[in-house]
């Protein structure tokens, strides 16, 4: 059983939901659907700090030089010169 609402979307988000729309094959009514249950079933909305921790959990799983973090830039233009 659905239960008609109304909800109010900025001028934005409607352009990017039907954008969206078209682009899945699917109706904005349902997209918006998909994301509620996508809430829901989550532990509410995803924070900053949620993000962050997320982040965090990150460092040290990942192998590369030593001096990435200092040499990032020197290390793309290498990359995107070859």
């Amino acid at each position: 059983m659905m239960i008609r609402t109304q909800i109010q979307l900025t001028l934005e988000q409607a352009k990017r939901l039907k954008k969206m729309s078209k682009k899945e094959n699917k109706s904005v009514a349902e997209l918006i659907r998909m994301s509620v249950d996508k809430m829901i079933n989550s532990d509410g909305p995803i924070t900053d700090e949620m993000i962050k921790q997320k982040a965090l959990s990150l460092v040290g799983k990942f192998q590369g030089p030593s001096d990435f973090s200092d040499k990032h830039d020197d290390y793309l233009t290498e990359t995107y010169s070859s």
